[in-house]
């Protein structure tokens, strides 16, 4: 018998993984709060001080990711609260480093880009898995959200970039990412692309797509959107992201039924 599971065993210790089962659910709650983040982040920052919706961002993000260390289990709502949070706040990361640092949205994203994959690549040399299943260590969590909220704040500047500085727009940004968010699930359904790959570059997709669909219903006619605003994008979106996660909570369909041993 593996050592380390019998040391668990001896001290009687047993966790289960704190992120939640690989959904159709999943996906849906996810793209909510792509989108409910970028129109949540751009309302902020628009009608209140701008350093002050980043540090009320900041605290958010804190005091929500305490709450998701503090307990040893999945629990729908926490793990969504923090999910909400890291697209708000990390909106506000890549929208700072354009707009306050005067970083372009292409350097922006390659550089999000690398700290992603150096956060991936440290993952998989400590942990040699990157797994959403495997979640059930504190060092393995911590990497799982700091990945999280390298892919928020790298999607949101990729959003931005296809949309302002390829001026596609942001109908045909979205376009673009349903189909890049789509395409590792057609590689792994039909040519057996490894499911982790997938999974992860799936995820990544999930941001600049919320995102690009929130500005075309927000922002104005003027940079083509539909004028709808963000205050009300958000608004709707939070209130579909609260009865999914209210079901969720439910029913527990997304909970993982097998526990795991550290």
């Amino acid at each position: 018998m593996n050592q380390s599971v019998s040391v668990t065993r001896k001290r009687g210790r047993r966790f289960l993984t704190k992120v939640p089962e690989i959904t159709l659910y999943f996906w849906i709650v996810k793209l909510l709060t792509t989108a409910m983040g970028e129109s949540t982040s751009d309302y902020l920052v628009s009608h209140i001080n701008s350093y002050t919706a980043v540090v009320l961002g900041a605290v958010g993000f804190i005091v929500a990711l305490i709450l998701q260390f503090s307990v040893r289990k999945y629990v729908a709502w926490i793990y969504w609260l923090l999910v909400v949070m890291v697209a708000i706040f990390g909106t506000m990361v890549a929208d700072v480093t354009h707009i306050v640092l005067g970083v372009p949205y292409y350097v922006s994203t390659i550089a999000f880009a690398i700290i992603l994959t150096v956060v991936f690549t440290t993952w998989y040399r400590v942990e040699k898995t990157l797994s959403i299943h495997s979640i059930y260590t504190r060092r393995r969590e911590m990497f799982y959200w700091a990945a999280v909220l390298a892919t928020f704040a790298m999607g949101t500047a990729t959003g931005d970039m296809t949309a302002t500085t390829l001026h596609l727009g942001y109908m045909d940004s979205a376009i673009l990412f349903v189909v890049l968010f789509l395409l590792p699930a057609l590689g792994y359904w039909l040519f057996g692309l490894n499911d982790i790959f997938a999974f992860w570059f799936a995820y990544v997709m999930t941001r600049p797509l919320g995102a690009s669909f929130a500005d075309w219903f927000g922002k104005p006619h003027s940079i083509s959107g539909l004028g709808y605003g963000d205050g009300v994008v958000s608004v709707v979106l939070t209130i579909l992201i609260v009865v999914f996660v209210g079901y969720l909570t439910v029913s527990r369909r997304d909970v993982q039924r097998q526990s795991v041993l550290q």
